[in-house]
């Protein structure tokens, strides 16, 4: 190191020579000072290019596909090159400032200091690089993970960075920074609350696989429902149906009711599930005219005469048996039940395969409910409210030709 002990006193000579005794002192520092930020500029230089070119030939040996190449284009060799150029000027100062006590212990701290930081932003890089790489290379439930992981190390990390580089500045002991550290742990744990519960939720929504960036979802509580657009530690951001973005806590996400619709999105397949609701008052038996009116109705003809047979063969024998009231009868709103019934078995839009659903629910103040539960075989939002009102548009209408009244009375 004998150089730059050289030229520190070549330093110091030219300020004796230059400059008068009052202010000797400072100006030899200040000198000496930027002699020293010279020197860290022309190291610092030489050591980007190095690590620079060095991290592009690991990349190149390793491929392009390594997660170097992410830690490249977050540009870690920068910080690299930052913190190794500090550490050559942390050997070298106490040759350059000589004997000024004062000095030497207040460069060190600034040095130390610049270490801490720099090495701050190398990890940050490295955590981003991290995250990216495995957002490309990971299912969507794991990159919920990773990204609270992530976001969590990087906010603890500015935390615990921060107070060591306070530390450094003022000289604090290891013993007072213990203490410290454990006299603050407590507001620390108020203060990140809601970091640690979204920490926790990240890693639940990832190893439970229950929701993903993408999903479909809905949440009765804050009546949105739309598509997640982002999972990050504090907040969840979603993309509604009408383009607006609704922002909720992502602990929110454990404590919730959560519908999600993504499995019956990508199944191509939705549920459909209605009621029509019929005046009592309108509710009859068939007679001769109403069977002579619908029995030619394609969709229960055979229906209508296979229960007639079976209603004239039970009869037999029954007193008074010309009364429709005595023994087994058919009815309007039977009748278009089943009409209903094979309506939907007969629909090329409703899913065959899932559950098929006619049936009366409780009798309300509005009238008698006919429940319509079946799948339409699309999802997607235009398609399925397309089919369902082609449905019901048809059923509405159809009612009529049984002599039914729809009530138009919502229920309350």
């Amino acid at each position: 190191m004998g150089f730059f002990k050289s030229w520190s006193a070549k330093i110091t000579a030219f300020v004796t020579e230059n400059v008068t005794d009052d202010l000797y002192l400072p100006v030899t520092i200040g000198a000496k000072l930027m002699f020293l930020v010279l020197i860290f500029l022309v190291v610092d230089f030489i050591s980007i290019l190095f690590w620079k070119y060095f991290s592009k030939f690991l990349v190149k040996i390793l491929g392009s596909k390594s997660i170097l190449k992410e830690i490249y284009k977050q540009k870690a060799w920068r910080s690299l090159a930052h913190f190794f150029s500090l550490l050559f000027c942390f050997f070298i100062y106490e040759d350059i400032f000589g004997r000024h006590p004062r000095t030497n212990l207040y460069t060190e701290r600034m040095i130390i200091f610049g270490q801490v930081m720099v090495f701050a932003v190398l990890v940050y890089r490295l955590i981003k690089a991290v995250e990216t790489y495995y957002e490309q290379n990971q299912d969507r439930y794991r990159i919920t993970a990773i990204k609270a992981i992530s976001e969590s190390l990087r906010i603890f990390g500015i935390v615990i960075f921060s107070l060591i580089g306070i530390f450094v500045i003022f000289g604090i002991g290891l013993q007072t920074v213990i203490g410290v550290l454990g006299a603050v742990t407590a507001v620390v744990l108020l203060v990140f609350r809601d970091t640690i519960l979204g920490f926790v939720t990240g890693i639940h929504v990832s190893t439970s696989k229950n929701l993903k960036i993408g999903d479909w979802i809905g949440i009765p509580k804050y009546n949105i429902e739309g598509n997640i657009m982002d999972i990050n530690l504090l907040t969840t951001k979603i993309q509604n149906f009408d383009k607006t973005i609704s922002t909720i806590p992502t602990y929110d996400l454990m404590s919730t009711e959560i519908r999600n619709h993504q499995i019956m999105y990508e199944g191509s397949s939705r549920r459909i599930k209605r009621s029509i609701y019929f005046n009592i008052k309108s509710f009859k038996f068939v007679d001769e005219d109403f069977y002579n009116k619908v029995k030619d109705i394609n969709l229960i003809s055979e229906y209508l005469d296979r229960k007639l047979k079976e209603i004239a063969e039970s009869k037999k024998g029954i007193p008074h048996s010309e009364r429709l009231i005595n023994g087994q009868q058919l009815t309007n709103i039977g009748l278009f039940r089943n009409y209903v019934l094979n309506f939907l078995k007969n629909n090329p839009k409703i899913d065959q395969d899932e559950i098929i659903l006619v049936r009366q629910l409780e009798i309300t103040p509005q009238g008698l409910p006919l429940e319509i539960y079946c799948f339409a075989n699309k999802a997607e939002l235009v398609d399925y409210e397309r089919i369902q009102a082609d449905i019901f548009d048809h059923i509405l209408t159809a009612a009529k030709e049984f002599d039914l009244e729809v009530m138009q009375v919502a229920k309350l």
